[in-house]
This record gives structure tokens, C-alpha cells and sequence, in this order.
């Protein structure tokens, strides 16, 4: 018999029992509001196809860098959860099999503990797959049993699963060589599900990257254009650009190593894009491109309304031995220290006073909240602050973000939350972690007088809906018959 697995009603509220009784009130008005997901990297094609997920291991471990990122700390061999090399992708030794690699996360779920990871999978057993005893080794292969026959039900197919956790709206995120067809079924089936993409055009724009000659390449016979020419090459994302609107998007997503931007000549430009593309790149040359090509979306954004997101200062790929036989994404991106005043001021000098771009900045550097993206977004006009991403959305990190950046950029300058997921059955979990820090911190505020209550209900309806959906232009998502 396995240990009970229940979650305490009052969990992330604060101590205090007079502050506990306003967070709870304020939660209790906005627990039920529908999902906003404007930022994600889900796949496409679980919606379009609607196939039921496998089993456990494919559902939960697979896609979750988090999780993978500490096991794989703790010595554990990726092989031995389940993920295959980039040989055995092409026919070399076998991975563990899905319920062998169950039973090693179960052994090891105590590594979890106290973490977001643990309180998100804790929050996906109990109330979506309805586990009453904690997993363990000795629950292991029932847990397996259970969510595998659960999965197989019509009620646990992806568009199912979306519309049971009230989604309302949903992105993911997509590269401008992407073909869009998952996105265009979707737009073609008879689905209500409002599932979008967004336009993540690095593998165009990093002359770093490692497919960048062969995705430029791509790019050029997917739009019809000359993209080694600057001019061509501006048009031919104008044209992908426009493509991505048409199966909903209404963001842009960009995951450069730093925030800096440049505004070049016309003549710079050229004589830049020459270089980039004659594969003769200097590191100085591909950051100064990648700088540039900020200013070139954000003017491109003003012109067809994609709201812009900067997602900086994660080194990807850290482990190059992992990277070599695994692949991205597989927990080896490690935060490092971002600089945005300087930075961004090339492109707010000509875009940052101009109320019709919104442009969305992240970090994983917290050092910067309140000495520097406080303060910019809380005077440009075009400037909004994403939640706590990544490393930091977790209780705490959430907490921190609120703490050092309401002072000066207040609520509104926000874009409430996002769960920037892999791992669709984390959703629901993430959002409710974000609703329950936001309603504790706001009833610090009302129990210390700094706030009526009902103005803080108020603002939490708005972070946990309003914003979200308001700031990521939702509302246009969806324009034209479908």
C-alpha cells in the first residue's frame, strides 16, 4: 500500500491564516476561468490527428525536459528513459522500454520533491488521472496499468483532453521552414478548438545555427524567393509571416542568445547579409544579424500586427556530448546573465514610443527585474514584461517577479501568465500554480492594507484571463470563416 496522494486545498497560500482567507476567496473567483496558452511548444499534430497518447512514459517523461534534466543529473542514463540516441533513431541498440523507464522514475521520484516538477506531476495523477496513493516503486506498474488504460479513452484524445482542462486558446511554436499542414487541417476540420501557431523564425535568422545554410535554403523554395538577397530575403518573411496569420497566429517568438538590437543603413545591411549568407560568419557578424533582424521584425510587427516575444540568455545545448547523441531540448540549456538598456535601445529608439507594437520581454536572468525590465516597460509604451519562463516558473520565481517588478511596472505592464509547456498535461497544473502565487501575493497586499479587495479581485481576474488574452491579441486569432 502506497502512501496517500492528496492535495491540500490551501497549498501555495500563505501562512497567515488572515492572509490565507483572502487568497483563498480570491482564488475561488478565478480557479474556473478559462485557459489562455499564448505561448507554448505542444505539437500540432496532436490536434490535427487526434490519435490517443501511448502510454505514460511518452505522455509524461518524453517530451519534459525538466524531468529528464534531473534524472540525467543524478547519473541516470537518457537510454534507460526511454529517449533514443540519434543512432538508435536509425537502427542501432534498442532504449528501455516504457514501462522500465516508468518504474525508474518511480524509483526516483524523490528527487521532485519540493520542486514545481513534483508539484506539477502530483497535480496530474491526482485530478486528471485520479490516483489516490503516491507513486513509488511499489505503485509503479499500477500507475502505468491505470493511465494507460485511461489513456486509450475517446475522452483522453487530445482535442478532448483540451476542451476538459477549458482551454480557450492555445499556441504553439513554430520554425518558417514548417510546412503549417498540421495548423491548416486544423483550420479545415469542423474542431471549434482554438489551436495557433506562432512564428519562431531563428533557424533563419542565427547564422550560429547549425541548419542554417540548409534552412535558408528551404526558406527560399517555400516562399519564392531569392532569400540571398537582403531585399528577397526581408520578403520572403514577410510572406511566411503572413502564412503563419493566416492559420491563426498573432505572435512572433524569438530565442536569440542576447536582447541586442541594431538599426543599420540599407548599405550595412546589405553588406552584412552578404556575409552571413557566404558562410564566412564571425561570431561578431551573426550577433550583429541577429540584432538587426530584431529591429526588421519589430518594423515588419507593425505592419501586419504580430505581437513580438524576446525570449533571451538561455546557452542551449549546453552538454555538446548530450546534444551530439541526443539532440535539443533533452534539460542541457543553462540561464546565463542578459543586458536589456543598452540593448533594446537601437530598436526603441525607433519603434518604443509607438503604442501599436507590442513587444514582450522574458529573461531567465532575475537580476535584471528591477533594475532594468521594471523600469523599461514601465515607460515604453511598446513594452510589456512576460511571467516568471523556464527555470523560474515555479512558486517561488513567480513570487519573486511580483515582488520586484509591481513597484515600478505595476500589473498592467504585464502579460499575466503563459506555461511555455512541451507536456500538455502539465497545462492546467501550471496555470493553477501561477493563480494561486498571484492570489496569495495580492492578498499580502490587501491584509497589509495596500490594496482593497475588491480591487485585488479585480486584478487577479485580469492576470489569470484578461491580460493574457488582451496582450497576445486572442481576439484576432481566429478572424475568417474556418
Amino acid at each position: 500500500m502506497g502512501k496517500p496522494l492528496e492535495l491540500h486545498p490551501d497549498r501555495l497560500f500563505p501562512a497567515d491564516a488572515n492572509c490565507r482567507t483572502v487568497a483563498r476567496r480570491l482564488y475561488n473567483e478565478v480557479k474556473g476561468l478559462p485557459i489562455i496558452s499564448p505561448h507554448g511548444h505542444t505539437d500540432p499534430s496532436w490536434f490535427a490527428e487526434n490519435n490517443n497518447f501511448s502510454d505514460p512514459q511518452a505522455l509524461l517523461i518524453a517530451p519534459d525536459h525538466y524531468l529528464l534534466r534531473m534524472l540525467y543529473s543524478q547519473g541516470i542514463r537518457l537510454a534507460d528513459l526511454g529517449i533514443p540516441t540519434n543512432s538508435q533513431i536509425h537502427g542501432g541498440e534498442k532504449v528501455a522500454d516504457p514501462r522500465s523507464a516508468w518504474r525508474l522514475l518511480a524509483k526516483n521520484i524523490h528527487l521532485f520533491h519540493g520542486t514545481p516538477t513534483g508539484f506539477w506531476l502530483n497535480h496530474v495523477f491526482s485530478d486528471i488521472f485520479e490516483q489516490t496513493e503516491q507513486l513509488d516503486e511499489s505503485t509503479a506498474d499500477h500507475y502505468f496499468d491505470s493511465i494507460s488504460e485511461q489513456l486509450q479513452k475517446d475522452e483522453f484524445r487530445p482535442r478532448e483532453i483540451f476542451d476538459r482542462f477549458n482551454i480557450e486558446f492555445l499556441s504553439t511554436t513554430e520554425s518558417p521552414i514548417d510546412t503549417l499542414k498540421h495548423h491548416q487541417k486544423l483550420r479545415d476540420s469542423d474542431w471549434n478548438g482554438q489551436v495557433v501557431t506562432s512564428y519562431r523564425p531563428d533557424a533563419v535568422i542565427d547564422a550560429e545555427h547549425h541548419t542554417f545554410q540548409q534552412s535558408l535554403q528551404f526558406f527560399g523554395e517555400l516562399t519564392g524567393e531569392d532569400v540571398f538577397s537582403w531585399t528577397a530575403y526581408l520578403e520572403a518573411h514577410r510572406k511566411r509571416r503572413a502564412d503563419f496569420i493566416a492559420v491563426g497566429a498573432t505572435a512572433s517568438d524569438h530565442g536569440h542568445p542576447t536582447a541586442q538590437t541594431a538599426n543599420l543603413t540599407t548599405a550595412e545591411c546589405q553588406q552584412l547579409f552578404h556575409r552571413i549568407v557566404a558562410d564566412q560568419v564571425s561570431p561578431e557578424d551573426a550577433e550583429l544579424f541577429r540584432a538587426q533582424m530584431l529591429t526588421e521584425m519589430a518594423r515588419m510587427s507593425l505592419d501586419d500586427g504580430l505581437v513580438m516575444q524576446i525570449h533571451p540568455g538561455s546557452f542551449r545545448n549546453h552538454n555538446q556530448w548530450l546534444f551530439d547523441n541526443y539532440g535539443s531540448d533533452k534539460g542541457a540549456d543553462i540561464p546565463k546573465r542578459v543586458e536589456y538598456t543598452n540593448a533594446l535601445k537601437p530598436l526603441l529608439d525607433c519603434f518604443g514610443n509607438n503604442p501599436d507594437l507590442t513587444l514582450i520581454l522574458f529573461t531567465l536572468d532575475e537580476s535584471n527585474y528591477a533594475r532594468e525590465l521594471a523600469p523599461l516597460a514601465g515607460h515604453y509604451p511598446c513594452l510589456r514584461l512576460g511571467p516568471a519562463w523556464w527555470f523560474h516558473d515555479s512558486p517561488e520565481g513567480i513570487m519573486r517577479f511580483r515582488e520586484q517588478t509591481t513597484e515600478t511596472a505595476g500589473f498592467y505592464n504585464t502579460v499575466g501568465f503563459n506555461d511555455d509547456t512541451r507536456a500538455l498535461f502539465s497545462i492546467p497544473a501550471r496555470h493553477d500554480m501561477s493563480r494561486r502565487v498571484d492570489c496569495s501575493y495580492l492578498a499580502r497586499l490587501v491584509c497589509e492594507h495596500r490594496l482593497e479587495e475588491a480591487d485585488a479581485l479585480a486584478i487577479a481576474i485580469d492576470l489569470s484571463y484578461n491580460l493574457p488574452k488582451l496582450s497576445y491579441r486572442v481576439s484576432d486569432a481566429m478572424g475568417g470563416d474556418r
